[in-house]
């Protein structure tokens, strides 16, 4: 079942609604005693359904979940759709210049203080949540993926596992490596970040810059999945097809 609302987020738009769905398990109805882990995504519109998303084609994250009876909740938050760059804005955590984009402000610092502070308060409020760090989870691509890279260190005392994929961290790499590479990450963090192979040609140097933050991340005591996606492009379609690789990293557990 995926339940949609609507809830300003005020730091960054104001009273302007933004969307917000949420995906429970089956499990959730048949018992009501039941509890589980949260992952929270960006780019909530590209998520779950094919109408909504941005190029009409979604990541298809319900039928996964479906299929697989993963007892997981997902919370996905629309993005901020404002001209010129509301969403690159809102998705980095750091102010950059692009030749493409113009100045951006990077606001993702007040993106994740709302996201922390107001929405997952709301969601553990209502809805049958495991709130401790160890079962709450970040994912996202593109500048979501970004984000999901942020988040796991500027955020390491709520998030202890996320899924990086395609993060363009070329973007503000001369802030963003260093952040890792200063982390105290917690023992036990879990990373999963991929680029597709079509990718790597993109944006100059983005194979060293991949590499400089897996780098980064291993150097910090990380427990790092990296993959590069044999003809991997940067689309909804090829990060549909890579849900069952990093859902295995995100929830898997060996006692």
């Amino acid at each position: 079942m995926i339940e949609r609302w609507k809830t300003p987020v005020r730091p960054i738009t104001g009273r302007e609604p933004r969307t917000v769905y949420v995906y429970l398990p089956e499990a959730a109805e048949n018992d009501p005693d039941a509890r589980f882990p949260v992952l929270y995504m960006f780019d909530g519109h590209n998520v779950f359904f094919d109408e909504d998303a941005t190029y009409g084609k979604s990541w298809g994250m319900g039928d996964y979940l479906d299929g697989t009876g993963t007892p997981l909740i997902v919370v996905a938050v629309d993005c901020n759709h404002r001209p010129p760059n509301g969403r690159l804005s809102e998705y980095s955590p750091f102010s950059f210049d692009d030749g493409q984009f113009g100045h951006v402000e990077g606001q993702g610092q007040r993106f994740m203080d709302w996201l922390t502070g107001t929405l997952k308060p709301r969601i553990d409020r209502r809805y049958p949540t495991l709130p401790q760090r160890e079962t709450t989870f970040i994912a996202g691509s593109s500048m979501g993926g970004l984000m999901s890279l942020y988040a796991v260190s500027a955020y390491n005392a709520v998030f202890s596992r996320a899924a990086a994929l395609s993060p363009s961290v070329w973007l503000v790499r001369e802030k963003m490596i260093p952040l890792l590479r200063q982390t105290r990450f917690a023992p036990g963090t879990v990373v999963y970040m991929d680029y597709g192979s079509r990718e790597m040609g993109n944006h100059k140097g983005m194979l060293r810059c991949f590499t400089q933050t897996a780098d980064a991340l291993l150097a910090r005591g990380v427990l790092l999945t990296s993959r590069i996606v044999p003809n991997g492009d940067h689309c909804e379609a090829c990060w549909e097809e890579q849900i069952p690789f990093f859902m295995n990293i995100l929830t898997y557990n060996r006692e």
